[in-house]
This record gives structure tokens, C-alpha cells and sequence, in this order.
């Protein structure tokens, strides 16, 4: 069998929920193979801003990878030469794209998998089964009218056209639910990962820790929070953020300037031991109707980790039984992490605890993709 996934996310060391998975399928069936479709670059939007412009790296073969024959993923990044209000078919030229490159790939009949909803355009014009993921609900998040107009025409498309619909979050499957029939399949965490204890990270500041992994985006980290947490924290401790950064260079600024620590992207496999060292896990997220449709993956690794955690009460954290979370408000927040900082360790749990979540392992995941795969395969050789 061959799919087609078209990502929200690229292919690279910060493995995803996407990766994950794909990887994951791949290593059980030796004849798969994947075409992932990374989102496009834009150097317009990159000189215009504070990032370097680079063109798309086109097609090209996916990292060598244990277990996984070569040749079996490809990886696809398109270029975005011009803002859709000034090329008003700039997606119909990703969508013949994603086509040609297939076919030059002897993708003849493949399946679709949708996570950027953009791929509701491959739907169209195709014959193909079709299954979407719906991992974050853009028709909430904060954009402009004519970008939530466009999200909103294509899950229309995608909810009606699909031929599987998934959700990783109860809050999803309420919503999505509510118009077709869909199958939950929430996120995960390599368990494995977490059976091994790491050496501190070189570059995790003497003194207590209270880190945040996960990616640097305004959609759901507390800019302001944040900072504030950073100032309570004084001399007891360091606020240490650890993921890819896509904020404002303001927003950076605001953090920088308030003493918070930002790291940057690092490796999912170097994440374990930040969040192993870490005397205290937070999540000072915003709690918006976005962030409500999540489930965070995060909640998985910081439980795996061990350690206790502060949160702001967003889905999943606000709703897990754990006597390891404490879910604050935003006022109390900065107060409940300096507070975890102080007494961090004296409840004598252990530090890595990776057996409650087991049931969570993406390999229990991959498990059920591939039963919903098999079900839109199974539509075309019965049609």
C-alpha cells in the first residue's frame, strides 16, 4: 500500500505525532511506502521577518531509519512563492505539486492522509480513499476572517468527502463527532525513552529547574505568564522553555528580558532528560477554545518523566487524576510553581515512572491507525 500524508508538521529531528505514527507503520509492513508532504517555506514571509528565506527542498528520500527499508519515505517541501491574497491559486499549485509527484513516484492508487486541511484540494481532484486526522482545530484559533473562512470551507469538504475521520482528543470527538462518525485515537509517548536515566543537559542552568517542553507558539503558550513566572521565581530558580521556537521576535524578547531561559528546538530523543532534570514540569498555556480542542503530548511525557507539574487548566492536564499535577489559575499560577520549586523532592516519588503510561505507548497508537487504515483500504478493493 502506498499513502499520501499531507503534514502539518516537517520531518525533522522533533518528532511529532506524525512521525510517530508513520514511522511506526512502516516498520510493521515492510511493502508500505510514504509519501510526506512537509509544509511549504515561504522566503517572502521569511525577508520579511526576522528568518532566513530558503526555497522548499523539493522531493528527497527520508532519513535512514531502524527498521525502515530505504526508499520507503519520501519526504515532499513545497515553496510558497507568493501570500494567497496575491496568488489566489497558490494551493492549487501545491495540490498539482503533491500530484506530479506521486505519479513520479508510480503512486498510482495511494491512500490520502489529511492533517493539513489544505489536502481537502487533493480530495477534489482525486478518486483516492481518504482518511483525515484531525490533530488541532484551526476553525478556533485566532486568524484572520479570510484564513478561518478557508479552514472552515475545507474541513467542510474533509468531514464530508473522507473516508475515515480521526480525532486525538475527547473534546474533538465531541465536535467532529456531532457531524459524522469518527474514531478517537489520542497521542502518545515512547515509553522506551523514558526507561533509561540521562545525564543532565550541559546547557540546563545550575540551580533549580522549572521546564516547559513543547513547541514556542502564541496559540498556547502564555507569553505574559511566563514571564511573570520567571520574576516570581527570582533567585529560587530558572524558567527553562525547550522546543521549536515560533513566536514573535517581541514575544522572545518579553521572555528574554524577564529572566526566562529559551533553549530552542532539541531532539525528542535528547527531551527525556530535560524532563528528567526538571525540578518541576509546567504548562502555562493559554486556555482558549483552541487549546481546549488539544491533547497535549506533553501530558504523556511528563508523566512518563515522573515529576511533579504545575499546569493552567487546559484540556488534559485539568482533567487527569494524578496527584503529581497541580492545576492553577492564571493568578495563581507563578505562586504554585515557585511554591513546587521549594519543595520539590519531598514527597519521595520517584523520578521517572515511565510504566503509567504504558497504555499510551505510540506503539498502542500505531495499533489502532492501522486498523483505520485497513478500513479505507478495505473501501477501495470492495468498490
Amino acid at each position: 500500500m502506498d499513502v499520501v500524508v499531507t503534514s502539518l508538521e516537517a520531518w525533522d529531528t522533533v518528532w511529532r505525532r506524525n512521525q510517530h505514527l508513520v514511522a511506526g507503520l512502516l516498520r510493521r509492513d515492510p511493502t508500505l511506502r510514504v509519501l510526506f508532504v512537509e509544509p511549504a517555506t515561504d522566503p517572502l514571509h521569511a525577508a520579511l521577518g526576522a528568518s532566513q528565506p530558503r526555497l522548499g527542498r523539493g522531493l528527497r528520500a527520508g532519513p535512514a531509519l531502524d527498521g525502515i527499508r530505504p526508499e520507503a519515505l519520501w519526504l515532499l517541501e513545497p515553496t510558497k512563492w507568493l501570500p494567497r491574497r496575491v496568488d489566489r491559486r497558490v494551493d492549487e499549485r501545491w495540490a498539482r505539486q503533491v500530484l506530479r509527484t506521486a505519479r513520479s513516484l508510480e503512486m498510482a492508487d495511494p491512500v490520502l492522509w489529511v492533517n493539513d486541511p489544505t489536502g481537502s484540494l487533493l480530495v477534489e481532484a482525486t478518486t483516492w480513499r481518504s482518511l483525515y486526522d484531525v490533530t488541532d482545530d484551526w476553525t478556533l484559533a485566532e486568524r484572520s476572517t479570510a484564513e478561518t473562512e478557508r479552514v472552515i470551507a475545507q474541513e467542510q469538504v474533509l468531514l464530508a468527502r473522507c473516508d475515515e475521520v480521526v480525532v486525538c482528543s475527547p473534546a474533538l470527538a465531541v465536535s467532529k463527532g456531532a457531524v459524522r462518525e469518527v474514531t478517537l485515537v489520542p497521542n502518545g509517548v515512547d515509553t522506551a525513552a523514558y526507561l533509561v536515566a540521562h545525564d543532565r543537559p550541559a546547557d540546563l542552568p545550575d540551580g533549580a529547574v522549572a521546564v516547559y517542553a513543547g513547541t514556542l507558539h502564541g496559540d498556547r503558550l502564555d507569553v505574559d505568564l511566563c514571564a511573570a513566572t520567571a520574576r516570581a521565581l527570582g533567585g529560587r530558580g530558572h524558567l527553562i522553555l525547550v522546543g521549536p521556537n515560533a513566536l514573535a521576535t517581541e514575544q522572545r524578547s518579553r521572555l528574554e528580558s524577564a529572566g526566562v531561559v529559551v533553549l530552542g528546538a532539541r531532539p525528542s530523543a535528547e527531551v527525556p532528560a530535560y524532563l528528567q532534570h526538571a525540578d518541576v514540569l509546567v504548562v502555562p498555556h493559554v486556555v482558549t477554545p483552541f487549546t481546549d480542542s488539544l491533547d497535549p503530548i506533553k501530558l504523556y511525557e511528563y508523566q512518563a518523566a515522573g515529576g511533579p507539574v504545575v499546569s493552567t487548566p487546559v484540556a488534559g492536564f485539568r482533567d487527569v487524576v494524578d496527584e503529581r499535577v497541580v492545576v492553577a489559575s492564571r493568578e495563581t499560577f507563578a505562586s504554585a510553581v515557585a511554591d513546587a520549586l521549594t519543595h520539590a523532592g519531598e514527597a519521595g516519588l520517584p523520578l521517572t515512572d515511565p510504566d503509567r503510561v504504558a497504555g499510551a505507548d505510540w506503539s498502542r497508537r500505531v495499533d489502532q491507525i492501522v486498523q483505520v487504515l485497513a478500513s479505507v483500504h478495505a473501501r477501495g478493493v470492495n468498490s
